[in-house]
């Protein structure tokens, strides 16, 4: 046996529980594990949540101990039932307008029970698992919603600011405000400007100080600013009156027109479940935006969620307290501040319940105008610039506007209503409205087709169609994504007889290089949806010039088809016509019929050796004669990138050249062709920093035979570029790993008769992780909570740790790990299951278990 495999074949570090036969195995005992970063994360949320939640209920006209309750209840009972483990619950500003009108119109005991109510309407949409229907409603329609309402919110509170009182609407609130103007409360507006100051600069604090207070949720120092400020300068103001608990509402049956009733409790339902559907999602993004090892936080079950809700809000309303839905803000506090659990949630409603009864006498010193200014920001924060950009990039400007205005003058449900009805007259519009134009240059007719192509465009189509001359050389361009049957058939139809009188048509649309005219009938019409997107070909250039025989072959479809960010399957595929076969075998299936993305074989007569030229009297590939193959594939790549992919990222590397490249992460892997680091890490470009050698191998500083380019490379990406994390990925079935394991070159020997290989001499530096790998003292790394399968596998997974100490010895790797400017990460990736694994375990120098956890499509996904 080889010293450089493993002599063990088990885990010596793992004990197994033994129980008595014929029994079952005793049950695990469930223990409260509460995290340090759930802990410090509960308290961040705890302090954001603290002064919003009596804003909010200031700004609806509620009992301001109703906020405390929906607080309370909102981190308990959603936090613990919902499906979103990282989202925070409470009263929602999204939910101010729709309160304060339901509280002037039936009082605030009914709109307790309307509350209920919408909690129970809420678990029934949950056990019919419509979660998802509600992602369907356009994003300008949710966002016109919530700007709405910020529009609303501000509106009111900026007369709680000035001094005074809000009306009951929009326009009364506007109509009122010169007057409000004229008679400014001095004292209510000097705590008003502190508050907004306070919470506008705290978080631009420059220096190591902003530093060191950042971490300090901005709400909280300007509500604690301005209560001070109220209480050392001795101003008379308004403050929050906290009665006593005994005295706190209820609520009691619904008093009321019934429509009115259901079209509330409807309200409330809508509102709640779509901000908080729509909150776990974004939850789910930052979640997997967060960089660092850490536990897996599973991806949010949104139908499980929805019932959380439901059930919270049944509680809230029957406890006297607003309407629960998730938060935005505090959801992304908590996330932020490192949570990892929904422990955190639930801490932090504990939190809320201590506060609600041991710190009355505090929370009654803060000023009303305090808390109003305080909402009156998080309004005017809801109409956001980056929606508005959004949805004019998308052409829903409109829908956004209305939705907007619909929410302002008529209220959150008629807004809606008139904003979905506007996305759907959009639509509608989009979908039979086509352009079609006709110009010729240079002596090619261009038809260009800019919308969909549906059967009411026929008839404009076929009238531009019938004046382009007979003969002529055509390109029609689709821009557009959807074609139904009889848009295909006559355009098909028109193809067939513009070529039989000697013309010739180029069909493009979005990917640019398609050929209508070699695709096949369709009589089933089962291609005329995708027709668009059928891969048909364009003649290559220089296929005329070789002849008729060249010609034909060019049009058999060897061609490669794969297009830029195409599926992976059999990506090298042929990248050229092949010349006509002297002799094919009968069985040999016609080219046309092959799959398109699947390399062809290579048969006798078919291709040539790369290298080599073709037989004498036998056409060249594309009428250039003595081409090698694989250098025209690259030719061929790169031509394909001019022409499809350039035009898509050529604003983006401007961009880049323009600022130069800022990459977040170093990314140290394998020279292997199998590991596309674009493709497994989903970056584009100046997104990482990458190095590859053979092996995913970090020589240590000052080592024999040394190289100094990837030392290098380490103190550039650190020193200059400033990355924020290193990465060193391994890889299944290295071929530098087997190296070092048998006796391949690399074993480190060396006699006269066999010199040491460059390659002999890079692959020394993979020796420590043999070593490692052979040290019985030291746990093996596992996979996914398994042993590795064989010693390659175990070397792969050894290596990638060891190389994680060897950048450690790196003095610019070094200086920014005790600055806390850097974070190294370990991961490796199975090629045969398509399968990343993060690296996760025990701190440096720690002997303990290393594991390589995978990561799943619900971390990436949102």
């Amino acid at each position: 046996m080889s010293a450089c495999t493993p002599a063990r074949t088990t885990d010596a570090t793992r004990t197994e529980r033994v129980h008595p036969p014929h029994s079952p195995p005793p049950a695990p005992r469930r223990r409260l594990r509460l995290a340090g970063a759930d802990v410090s994360a509960s308290i961040a949320v705890f302090l954001i949540a603290l002064p919003l939640s009596l804003g909010i209920a200031l700004a609806t006209g509620a009992p301001l101990q109703a906020g405390l309750v929906a607080a309370a209840v909102g981190g308990l009972v959603a936090g613990r039932l919902g499906g979103s483990p990282l989202q925070v619950s409470g009263p929602a500003a999204g939910l101010t307008v729709v309160t304060a009108d339901l509280i002037h119109r039936y009082g605030w005991r009914t709109t307790c029970a309307i509350t209920v109510l919408a909690g129970a309407a809420q678990l029934g949409l949950g056990c019919l698992r419509v979660a998802r229907s509600a992602l369907a409603v356009s994003p300008a329609i949710v966002h016109g919603m919530l700007a709405g309402i910020g529009v609303t919110i501000a509106v009111a509170q900026l007369h709680i600011v000035l001094g005074g009182n809000p009306q009951s609407s929009v326009l009364a609130n506007l109509g009122s405000l010169p007057a409000q103007l004229a008679d400014l409360h001095p004292a209510a507006v000097t705590v008003s400007t502190l508050t907004l100051a306070l919470l506008l600069l705290w978080p631009r604090l420059p220096g190591r100080a902003g530093r060191l207070l950042r971490p300090v949720p901005a709400p909280l120092v300007a509500v604690a600013g301005g209560t001070a400020a109220a209480a050392l300068g001795g101003l008379t103001l308004p403050r929050v009156d906290l009665p006593s608990w005994s005295s706190h509402a209820l609520p009691a049956l619904p008093d009321g027109p019934v429509l009115g009733l259901i079209a509330a409790v409807l309200t409330i339902t809508l509102v709640c479940s779509v901000q908080s559907l729509l909150g776990a999602v974004a939850v789910d993004k930052l979640v997997a935006s967060r960089s660092g090892p850490g536990p897996r936080v599973p991806r949010s079950d949104l139908d499980r969620e929805l019932l959380g809700q439901g059930a919270a809000n049944i509680v809230s309303g029957a406890l006297g307290g607003l309407p629960v839905a998730g938060v935005a803000v505090r959801s992304t506090a908590n996330v932020r501040a490192g949570a990892t659990s929904r422990n955190s949630t639930m801490l932090h409603g504990v939190l809320v319940v201590v506060a609600a009864l041991l710190m009355v006498p505090l929370l009654e010193l803060i000023p009303l105008a305090s808390l109003a200014a305080l909402v009156m920001a998080v309004g005017i924060q809801m109409v956001s610039l980056h929606h508005i950009r959004t949805v004019t990039r998308h052409r829903e400007a409109v829908v956004y506007a209305v939705t907007t205005l619909g929410v302002v003058l008529l209220g959150v449900l008629q807004g809606v209503a008139l904003g979905i009805a506007v996305a759907v007259a959009v639509a509608l519009n989009r979908l039979a409205h086509t352009r079609i134009t006709h110009h010729e240059e240079e002596g090619v007719h261009h038809v260009r087709v800019r919308g969909q192509l549906t059967f009411l465009a026929v008839p404009r189509l076929s009238r531009v169609l019938h004046h382009v001359p007979q003969g002529a050389r055509v390109v029609v361009e689709l821009d557009g994504s959807f074609m139904d049957h009889a848009a295909y058939e006559s355009l098909q139809d028109w193809q067939k007889t513009h070529t039989a009188q000697g013309g010739t048509v180029d069909l493009t649309g979005r990917r640019p290089g398609l050929r209508h005219d070699e695709t096949v009938d369709d009589p089933t019409g089962t291609e005329a949806d995708a027709a668009i997107d059928t891969a048909a070909r364009r003649t290559p250039p220089g296929a005329e010039a070789a002849g008729p025989e060249s010609a034909g072959t060019a049009n058999t479809g060897t061609e490669c088809r794969c297009r830029p960010w195409t599926p992976w399957r059999n990506h090298q595929c042929a990248t050229a016509p092949e010349p006509a076969p002297q002799t094919a075998p009968a069985a040999e299936p016609p080219q046309q019929d092959r799959p398109t993305h699947s390399r062809q074989p290579d048969h006798p007569g078919q291709s040539n050796p790369p290298g080599q030229s073709n037989p004498p009297g036998q056409p060249s590939r594309l009428g250039q004669p003595d081409r090698p193959t694989h250098g025209y594939r690259l030719a061929h790549g790169v031509s394909a990138f001019q022409r499809n992919t350039a035009p898509l990222v050529r604003s983006e590397l401007a961009r880049l050249a323009r600022e130069g490249q800022r990459p977040s992460q170093l990314f140290l892997t394998c020279a292997d062709s199998r590991v596309v680091t674009s493709m497994i890490t989903s970056s584009g470009p100046g997104d990482l920093f990458v190095v590859r050698n053979v092996g995913n191998l970090v020589p240590l500083p000052g080592a024999e035979s040394g190289d100094d380019s990837v030392a290098a490379a380490i103190e550039y990406a650190v020193d200059v570029l400033k990355v924020r994390s290193v990465t060193v990925c391994g890889h299944s079935g290295c071929g530098a790993m087997q190296a070092l394991l048998g006796s391949a070159p690399g074993d480190g020997t060396q006699t006269p008769s066999t010199p040491r290989t460059p390659l002999a001499r890079w692959l020394r530096h993979g020796r420590p992780s043999l070593e490692r790998m052979a040290d019985t003292g030291r746990p093996w790394p596992r996979l996914a909570g398994r042993s590795p399968h064989d010693a390659v596998e175990q070397l792969c997974l050894t290596n990638v740790v060891q190389q994680l100490e060897h950048l450690r010895a790196h003095e610019p790797v070094a200086r920014a790990l005790r600055e806390g400017t850097l974070e190294l990460h370990g991961m490796y990736f199975h090629v045969g299951e398509a399968q990343a694994y993060l690296l996760t375990g025990a701190d440096p120098g720690e002997e303990e278990d290393r594991l390589f956890d995978p990561v799943g499509a619900a971390d990436a996904s949102g």
